[in-house]
């Protein structure tokens, strides 16, 4: 195991692409975090700011990851929530970096979205701390 990569898990997804096409369809910036298990620099994600009603969604599938009301300011200069959507992200053990974490995937492609930690707000005390490059916002209609 690499110390500056997450293992990869050995499960598959509904959406698999070979790296080449996922390198095609993706920013450099958005494939480095999707698919090479990257972080964005914080604070530099627009999505950091988005504040209207509407679905976060995986950047490289469109699979529904979260809703806007579940968003909150934990100023870590990444866009954070306190729950995903029902079924829209699974997590695997991160151990990169001489540390455990837990790695938050996209359920639908296995896309890297962030990391998932114990000191959110109620009412679940979670902090899902998500790379903005790695969603995309989807405004609620109306």
């Amino acid at each position: 195991m690499s110390l500056f990569r997450k293992e990869t898990p050995t499960e598959h997804y509904p959406v698999e692409k070979p790296e080449a096409e996922w390198r095609r369809e993706l920013p450099p910036e958005a494939f480095r975090v999707l698919r090479e298990h990257g972080t964005e620099r914080a604070g530099t994600s627009p999505l950091n700011a988005e504040k209207r009603p509407g679905t976060f969604v995986c950047a490289g599938c469109g699979h529904p990851l979260f809703d806007a009301d579940t968003k909150f300011e934990s100023g870590t200069g990444w866009p954070s929530f306190w729950a995903p959507k029902e079924a829209g992200v699974g997590t695997t053990t991160d151990r990169s970096f001489f540390m455990t974490r837990t790695e938050v995937h996209c359920a639908r492609c296995g896309g890297h979205l962030g990391h998932v930690f114990p000191d959110g707000p109620p009412p679940t005390g979670q902090r899902f701390c998500m790379n903005g490059v790695a969603m995309r916002f989807q405004p609620k209609a109306g």
